[in-house]
């Protein structure tokens, strides 16, 4: 840190009580009166230097000997004051970047020019000021930091813009090393012995780093951060996951801790808390609010987890919806780097009686399918005649489809990662006594069909939301199973699902209907069932023949799921056909299709309870003894 020292005589100013005086042989002809304190002091030295103090004097009669002045709008400290009356007696001050600005908006006020004096108190200022102070970067950053004491006055002087304009030089000289942080620097310091040598010091403060200007531009008010960050956002020359980066370590420093604005949300419903309550959560607001503004537009400057924080703080801080909306936009286009966690945002609604806020994710996931494009696909084949005529105009277009097939590649594999979260999303909040059913199926179906390669977690938090709500009734849990693909659930879901008593009878028939179709398709061994359950499920003649009869027989609201499971049957049989056909050419249905001796045993799947399969077996027996 650099200062400058003024005068050469010693301090000779002492305190009786409220008023101070200067030894001197002479005695005071003056008294001052600034910010409630006297100071007894001589006409001599201060009108010297002093225009304002001058014209004063003009101004106040005297009454007696001594002459009395009044300063009631004095725009600096205390402190200021009496520097620039030391000034005037020719006593030792010392200016630094801490007392500066107060200093010099003092001598400003007190007209303390060159047209009194020449070389005066503002002209060394000002030298100090520009030689000294904004060739430092530490010394900017504390000199802006003191202009809040006297922001208008600092504004007029341009003090506040020739900082900013310092410090955004040096960070846009070098934005990806350390040369100048203080904080970097003490750090260091912090962590060697005492017997540390210098060159240890000066290596750790020569090293690089990334991003090393943000937590020294940290400490600064939210309006001077703003408007630095503006300018050097403008510069062009700072990487935006640098800028992000900055964001983070400022919103971390001075956002306030989340539970702890929860608490104090629910303390303002009462009218006892809520006037204090809004006048604290008004300035975290603010900040929030600047902080969002401030975010680069592309993607992956500030990551998916830090911008999800925002949101929350915004949903605590009850933010502007602009603020709101930019923050889910900028998630939902990174969705697929978020977590659980992320995503559990609270509700801080007392009418729907929810632990999550399950509309913003709604919101999200609603811009991250605008964003979405579509799998990737094969490149169109190239005839052979044209390969060797080829332009470079016919390269850089196949150069443009393969960079395009990347990025759709990519995207293809978000998609998969956010269908992955949002299945476990579902397991959470389905343990919400008071989730809607609407709003469950509603996220449920927010992405893409291909986003789920199995639906086995989709069934985990089905299973899960059926058991928070047995209340639902059969219209309503055949909705909720509709977004169910039963080709796509595992052995072990599949397992599960056929004994899940409070799953509608449809799907456990389509659970029961692949599961035989899998297992002929890919030729396992299959263990005996009932022979019950053996009827209705393998054929005597044509198994597709059958199922159509079974569908016949059974309730109007049934019929529509099996014979959609039938198309898949069939679809599963068609694709083993033509491997049996040249594999074995010995075993034939009766229809002259030809069949695997594999075939005859029935698929892995547990017994279900009597009660569950007592509706199959009576309707299986009724068409056995119609045939």
């Amino acid at each position: 840190m650099k200062f400058m020292k003024l005068g050469s005589r010693p301090d000779t100013f002492y305190a009786t009580e409220s008023v101070r005086s200067v030894s001197s042989e002479v005695s005071s002809d003056l008294i001052i009166q600034v910010k409630g304190s006297r100071y007894l002091l001589h006409k001599f030295p201060l009108l010297s230097k002093s225009l304002r103090l001058q014209s004063l004097c003009l101004e106040s009669p005297e009454a007696s000997q001594i002459q009395i002045v009044q300063i009631p709008d004095f725009p600096a400290e205390l402190e200021a004051f009496e520097v620039c009356a030391k000034f005037c007696y020719g006593i030792t001050i010392t200016l630094s970047a801490y007392n500066l600005v107060s200093v010099r908006c003092a001598a400003e006020y007190l007209q303390m020019t060159e047209d009194v004096e020449k070389g005066n108190l503002i002209y060394k200022i000002e030298v100090f000021f520009n030689s000294c102070i904004l060739h430092g970067w530490r010394d900017s950053i504390v000199t802006l930091q003191t202009t809040k004491a006297s922001p208008l006055l600092s504004e007029d002087l341009g003090i506040t813009v020739r900082c900013i304009e310092s410090i955004a030089s040096k960070v846009l000289t070098n934005p990806t090393k350390v040369n100048l942080s203080h904080s970097y620097s003490r750090k260091e310091r912090d962590n060697l012995s005492c017997n540390g040598s210098e060159c240890r010091i000066n290596k750790a403060v020569g090293s690089s780093t990334k991003g090393w200007w943000g937590e020294d531009l940290a400490e600064l008010g939210i309006d001077l951060y703003w408007r630095t960050m503006i300018v050097v956002k403008a510069g062009g020359k700072v990487p935006s996951n640098l800028i992000g980066d900055a964001l983070r370590i400022y919103a971390s420093r001075w956002l306030p801790d989340l539970p702890k604005f929860t608490d104090m949300e629910k303390d303002a419903k009462s009218d006892r808390g809520l006037d204090s309550n809004g006048e604290k959560s008004l300035k975290p607001r603010l900040l929030l609010e600047s902080v969002v503004s401030l975010l680069p537009p592309e993607k992956g400057a500030a990551s998916c987890s830090f911008l999800l924080k925002l949101l929350k703080a915004g949903n605590i801080l009850k933010a502007s919806s602009t603020t709101k909306m930019e923050l889910v936009r900028k998630v939902g286009i990174q969705l697929d780097e978020a977590t659980l966690g992320d995503l559990l945002i609270p509700s801080l609604s007392s009418k729907n009686g929810l632990v999550y806020d399950v509309d913003i994710v709604l919101n999200i996931l609603e811009q991250f399918t605008l964003k979405g494009q579509s799998p990737p696909i094969s490149p169109p084949r190239i005839k052979k005649d044209f390969e060797r005529r080829r332009s470079r105009s016919a390269e850089n277009l196949d150069f443009d489809f393969q960079e395009n097939r990347r990025s759709s590649s990519a995207s293809h594999s978000s998609k998969l990662k956010v269908g992955k979260l949002v299945d476990k999303y579902l397991q959470e909040i389905a343990r919400e006594k008071n989730l809607p059913l609407s709003k469950f199926i509603a996220i449920a179906e927010a992405i893409p069909e291909f986003s789920r390669l199995t639906h086995d977690e989709l069934y985990k938090a089905i299973d899960i939301y059926l058991k928070v709500h047995p209340e639902l009734n059969k219209s309503e849990r055949k909705s909720l199973c509709r977004i169910l693909d039963c080709k796509k659930l595992s052995m072990e879901a599949g397992m599960h699902a056929a004994q899940n008593e409070m799953l509608p009878l449809r799907i456990v028939v389509q659970v029961l209907f692949f599961e035989q179709a899998r297992t002929a398709q890919n030729g396992g061994q299959m263990a005996e069932l009932p022979s019950e359950i053996k009827a209705l499920l393998a054929a005597h003649k044509n198994p597709l023949k059958h199922a159509a009869s079974f569908s016949t027989n059974m309730p109007a609201e049934d019929q529509l799921s099996v014979s959609r499971h039938k198309s898949q049957y069939s679809y599963v049989s068609t694709q083993k056909m033509k491997p049996v056909e040249e594999n074995n050419s010995d075993h034939k249905f009766p229809d002259g299709v030809e069949k695997s001796t594999k075939l005859n045993s029935l698929s892995m799947v547990p017994d279900r309870p009597k009660r569950m399969f007592s509706k199959l077996w009576s309707i299986s027996r009724s068409a056995s003894e119609k045939n």
